[in-house]
């Protein structure tokens, strides 16, 4: 029993030490790290990040992510580079170079080769006095007070940190550069959610019994047990040809309640609102993201030209986790 609280004890340490590394990094966000982004962003070539041991091994990761994520990279191995590899390098490009102590020998030949090409030079290092640093255009600072590791041997809590900062670059790039939903499935077309932002809304649509809809003329009261039994967060109100006329919402009722508005006697014409949000059954699930994010909403009604119901579509149906979901929708 002992054996086993110790180990919890021990790895529940090392999560607390890897996390408060990160913590640090956030206050060590400046103008250096700001610099790198928009020199990235103004780039005509590649990011080519190189690092070896650990350090190459989180620089392969932080390619990948950035990478998928609109911002072209390679990794370069530093021994290799020596031997050839240093001819994908061209001006246009940038070198991001990986080293906790700024003292790796083997990255120094490829650092100075790649300034003699003419390509600046970005460091992710946690000496900020050493070698790399003072070759280097950019310097971002990932040091950590310490190790996970009870020897201070083995990279962990800096690969993690260096990992963090790395994500934190490409996420900023993806900003910067207006990355959209719809840009993913390019770089995705074999996942998941490549394939399925490339579908239709008529693709993912809820449609027949299963829309929460009640006719213009039904009381509040009726209304609202619709919402309660289709349990998606809204109810459509539409008239006898079909016609989406508005929306109830489990907000909206929310809101009313609050204010000591009473629902006895009501009609929901008198509550709805009208004209809600609707989407076109043609337009792209990625498109529908889109504008689901703009909007800051979660769900569409989807109509046709004549503004007839077809059905609808939530943000969970496009992520593939069904519509049965009882999130809010405040159109």
């Amino acid at each position: 029993m002992k054996k086993k609280q110790n180990i919890i004890k021990r790895a529940k340490e090392v999560l607390r030490i890897e996390a408060q590394s990160i913590l640090q990094l956030i206050d060590k966000i400046d103008s250096n790290f700001s610099g790198a982004v928009n020199l990235i962003c103004k780039s005509k070539g590649r990011v080519i990040i190189t690092g070896i041991g650990k350090s190459g091994l989180i620089g392969r990761k932080i390619v990948a992510t950035l990478t998928s994520t609109g911002t072209p990279a390679l990794f370069l191995h530093p021994v290799e580079g020596l031997h050839g590899d240093l001819g994908i390098v061209t001006k246009e490009d940038i070198l991001l170079a990986i080293s906790n102590s700024g003292e790796t020998r083997e990255l120094m030949p490829v650092i100075n080769s790649v300034r003699h090409i003419g390509a600046p030079v970005i460091a992710f290092t946690g000496g900020l006095s050493s070698t790399l640093a003072q070759a280097s255009d950019i310097v971002i600072d990932v040091s950590v007070e310490k190790e996970a590791c009870p020897f201070g041997l083995v990279p962990t809590s800096s690969s993690t940190a260096t990992l963090a900062i790395g994500d934190a670059l490409a996420i900023a790039l993806l900003a910067e550069k207006q990355f959209k939903e719809k840009d993913f499935y390019k770089f995705h077309p074999g996942g998941n959610l490549g394939t399925r932002l490339r579908e239709t809304v008529g693709d993912a649509m809820i449609v027949g019994k299963k829309i929460p809809k009640v006719l213009t003329g039904t009381s509040a009261q009726k209304a609202i047990e619709e919402i309660n039994r289709k349990n998606v967060g809204f109810v459509l109100i539409t008239d006898k040809k079909n016609k989406l006329l508005g929306i109830l919402t489990d907000g909206d009722v929310r809101r009313m309640i609050s204010k000591g508005i009473s629902f006895e006697g009501k009609m929901i014409n008198e509550i709805m609102t009208r004209d809600p949000k609707t989407i076109d059954e043609k337009t792209f699930l990625a498109q529908a993201m889109e504008m689901m994010q703009k909007r800051e909403i979660t769900s569409f009604a989807v109509v046709n030209e004549r503004k007839e119901l077809k059905g609808y579509v939530h943000l969970h149906d496009i992520l593939g986790r069904g519509g049965s979901v009882n999130i809010s929708l405040d159109q």
